[in-house]
């Protein structure tokens, strides 16, 4: 029960539930997506009654490189597993050049429970111009489009000059 804590005894705070348990996405755009009959949806009974039964979870949700030599490389993986019951497919909208990200991945179907990797490439470079003590902050959102959701990732990194 939320109302009791493990001894027992009454909860003095309320319990902050996290948002995949209450059904929501942070960092999600739904589409507007006409119904595909040959998108592999599946008919079970069971299931009919369930609203969300498509969609990828990031893992992690974000990526934070840290402070950054400028002029070197740095890679970091991010896995995104489908949680729904129908095979799903995806692409990534690579950033533009001038942010130094880049994303690599194998495009495909994902089928229903397994995962795909996305690495996570930053060259660190400055962009540029004003005197900001040394260090500069580089920020950008990925953009993955899927079937039925936009997921945006976000990326951050301290540029160290």
């Amino acid at each position: 029960s939320l109302m009791v804590d493990v001894t027992g005894q009454t909860r003095k705070e309320k319990v902050i539930l996290p948002l995949y348990l209450l059904g929501e996405k942070p960092n999600t755009i739904p589409n507007k997506k006409i119904e595909d009959p040959a998108s592999g949806k599946v008919s079970i009974s069971s299931l009919a009654t369930r609203q969300d039964l498509t969609g990828f979870h990031l893992i992690p949700s974000r990526v934070t490189f840290g402070v950054l030599k400028e002029g070197c490389t740095y890679t970091t993986t991010v896995i995104m597993k489908n949680v729904g019951v129908n095979f799903s497919r995806f692409r990534v909208k690579q950033p533009p050049p001038h942010t130094g990200l880049r994303v690599m991945y194998t495009p495909g179907p994902v089928a229903a429970g397994l995962q795909v990797e996305l690495e996570i490439e930053i060259f660190a470079m400055l962009l540029g111009g004003k005197d900001t003590g040394g260090l500069e902050e580089v920020s950008h959102y990925i953009e993955i489009l899927t079937e039925t959701e936009t997921i945006l990732l976000p990326v951050k990194a301290n540029i160290l000059c």
